[in-house]
Formats: structure tokens, sequence, C-alpha cells
């Protein structure tokens, strides 16, 4: 099988260029009916639309076939990819009156607030990424395109309720506090070390798929799977000590420390 292949299924495609016409149409012609007075939100505008352009990347370039049908490492990589640039980017790149301006109708404002309080976000994330792991759901994704394509929608939206906790410039459904940004941010990843060390120290082939699979660059299915759980543990964790980071930063400079402890304690319940 060519492995060269680049996805152009209209459910994809069309799913991308809406998203940003939609978001083209919001900041251009309709901004100063949403938010009179603000100029064009060029870094915002510049972080979302790197972000669809990498989710393209990462569920439509030759990556999702090689990790699909040969490489579980690749696959590990993807759903990295999705889970934290992808999703970060996305949420980042929403202003504060766009984001307002779509949780306008109450039952979605009431979702998000929902699914984005941190013990609820954290939850979620760690039972969809650890549930999609067991052999037999992983294997099923591997097997049926429509169940890949859930596989990586639920890893995504999981992803966009934690990273909105702790990202987004919402007013009306504002994120945690840094306090519980770091704690959530932590938690996740201390959640994620019992699957990657399964994957990387289990002494046989987990997935039959991998195992079956023309072995190509010279690596065994079990080398292949081991790479994998390293790059999860690898990747996850330098882009948590990263985001872990970057809220201390802000955390320290905004001086706020004692009334954003507080507002965090009331954030977890």
């Amino acid at each position: 099988m060519n492995w060269w292949h680049w996805h152009t299924e209209p459910e994809l495609i069309g799913g991308l260029l809406l998203a940003g016409w939609l978001y083209a149409l919001a900041t251009g012609p309709f901004r100063e009916r949403l938010a009179p007075g603000n100029p064009y939100p060029t870094p915002d505008a510049i972080r979302f639309y790197s972000g669809l352009v990498l989710l393209y990347l990462t569920v439509g370039s030759p990556l999702d076939l090689l990790g699909e049908v040969y490489l579980f490492s690749a696959h590990m990589l993807q759903h990295i990819l999705l889970i934290y640039p992808v999703a970060i980017l996305i949420i980042t790149g929403l202003p504060s009156w766009l984001a307002d301006a779509a949780l306008s109708p109450a039952p979605v404002r009431a979702t998000v607030r929902f699914l984005s309080r941190p013990v609820t976000a954290g939850i979620l994330f760690t039972v969809v990424l650890s549930g999609w792991h067991i052999p037999a759901l992983y294997d099923w994704a591997l097997r049926d395109r429509l169940v890949h394509n859930i596989e990586h929608l639920t890893m995504f939206l999981a992803a966009l309720g934690v990273w909105w906790a702790v990202f987004n410039k919402s007013t009306s459904v504002p994120a945690c506090g840094y306090g519980a940004s770091i704690l959530l941010v932590f938690c996740i990843a201390v959640a994620k070390v019992p699957v990657a060390a399964y994957l990387t120290f289990y002494p046989d082939v987990l997935y039959p798929t991998y195992e079956l699979a023309p072995r190509i660059y010279g690596i065994s299915a079990h080398e292949d799977q081991i790479i994998g759980g390293a790059l999860m543990t690898l990747l996850a964790k330098f882009g948590s000590v990263f985001i872990i980071a970057w809220c201390f930063y802000r955390w320290s400079k905004e001086g706020k420390s004692e009334e954003d402890l507080r507002y965090s304690i009331e954030s977890l319940k």
C-alpha cells in the first residue's frame, strides 16, 4: 500500500473550510456588530488559522495513514499533536468577544461551563485518552474508518475542555485561576503515566494490526510500540512542563497570588 496519501474527504476539507469561513465572517464583516470599536485580532487569527492548518496536517496528511496502517508511534504522535498544539491554538485563537458571542445561548454556555470545570475536564480527558488505548477499542479504530474518526474527535473535544479551562479568554465562562490550571495540568500528566508505562514496558505487541503490518524503517512492531509509549511520555510531559511554567510566569507577573488562589480553589468545586 502506498502510504503517501493526503485525505481529501468532503467532511474533513468542508469542516475546516467552514470553520475558517465562520471565523473570517465573525472577525471581519460582523466584528462591528459583535465587538464595536475592536480592531482585527491579528495575533488571535494567526493562532486560530495555524490551528486549522495543523489540524489538517495531523489528520489529513500521510501521517494519518502511516499511523493507521503501519506505525503505532506515528499514531501516538498524531494524538499528541491533536490534544496539545492543535487544541491549544484553536482555544487561544478565540478573542474574548468572539468566545462570549459563541457562548451567548444559555444551553451552550451551561454545557461549556460544566465540561470545562477542572475536575470534569480532567476526568473526561483521562477517561477518553486511556479508554481508547484499551487494545480491543484501539484496534477497532484501526480497522474501521468511522470509529477512527470518532476516536480522534472525542480526544480533540476532551482536550478542548481541558485547554478551555486553562487558556480561554471568555468573560462569561472564564478560565480557572492559575493555581487550578497548574493543578489540572499536573494531574492529567500524572494520570497518563500508567497508560504510557503500560505501552512502553509491556513485553508483547498489544495491537494485532501493527503486529501484522508490513514493517518499514527497519523497526519491529514491539520496538515501534516502545517508541510510541516513549513519545507519549516525553512529548506530553514536555508540553505539561511548558504550560505549568507559563502559568507560574503569568501568575507571578500579575501579582495576584492571594486573590487567584482563592479563585482557583473555588473553581475546583
